[in-house]
């Protein structure tokens, strides 16, 4: 673990499943080649979505990276059956000391949902709320409104990052969120093979402690999914000193 916090880099990667893996030493490759871009970034803290969780048809990709990172972890199912469990995640070097799920399904479309962590970085809190939103602008408009409604009253800092599915610069879902969030660049993202889209987005608050966000372009991770991961470095104010009293 790192000894002090005052800049931490913060990733938000949509890892697509690790793209198709049909034998188990694929799958097995699949993690692997993850782990290796997230390696690569070297984030105190990596939101990440698409991830597959286990069941009795699909592998368990966050046990997999939490071994092969050694980072704290945590995981937000927006699929849960005995077949196939899918979802959210957070992998940290610090101490995740609560975490919470929220369920932004709309009608009969894919489950959604967010994953709301509670993360101890050297004794300052903050919340990092890793989310994947809908297709469609109406499902992505209310899914916005629900996740603002989660936090609105939060005396910590919060970190919102995920694949927002945003494709036009002035949709509604994108207008919302900036009216309580700084705005922040948004660099392309998706597809790999050619960005044009940025689906992918951090947004900070306090915005003040935002300093940069950058895409990560390997070859290796343009291989790894279809979508690059966003990387994003904030600053942190050190804690205030306790008075003592005499």
């Amino acid at each position: 673990m790192r000894e002090s916090v005052r800049e931490l880099k913060i990733a938000t990667y949509n890892i697509h499943g690790g793209l198709p893996a049909w034998t188990s030493q694929a799958k097995k490759q699949m993690a692997a080649r993850i782990a290796r871009v997230i390696g690569e970034i070297d984030a105190d803290i990596i939101a990440m979505q698409e991830v597959p969780l286990g069941g009795s048809e699909t592998p368990d990709v966050l046990s997999q990276l939490r071994e092969a990172t050694g980072l704290y972890a945590v995981e937000g199912p927006t699929l849960d059956t005995p077949k196939r469990r899918y979802g959210n995640a957070v992998l940290s070097r610090f101490p995740i000391r609560m975490a919470r799920t929220l369920d932004l399904s709309f009608h009969r479309r894919e489950p959604r949902g967010a994953l709301d962590a509670d993360v101890d970085c050297a004794g300052q809190l903050i919340r990092v709320v890793a989310t994947h939103l809908g297709l469609s602008a109406s499902e992505r408009s209310t899914q916005v409104r629900t996740l603002l409604a989660a936090f609105d009253n939060s005396a910590l800092p919060v970190i919102l990052v995920g694949d927002i599915n945003e494709w036009f610069v002035r949709g509604r879902a994108l207008r919302t969120l900036v009216s309580h969030f700084r705005r922040a660049p948004a660099p392309r993202t998706f597809p790999t093979f050619c960005p044009i889209f940025a689906l992918d987005r951090i947004w900070v608050h306090p915005g003040e402690w935002l300093l940069n966000v950058t895409v990560h372009r390997s070859d290796l991770a343009r291989r790894a999914s279809d979508h690059y991961p966003l990387v994003a470095r904030i600053r942190m104010p050190a804690p205030k000193a306790r008075e003592v009293e005499p």
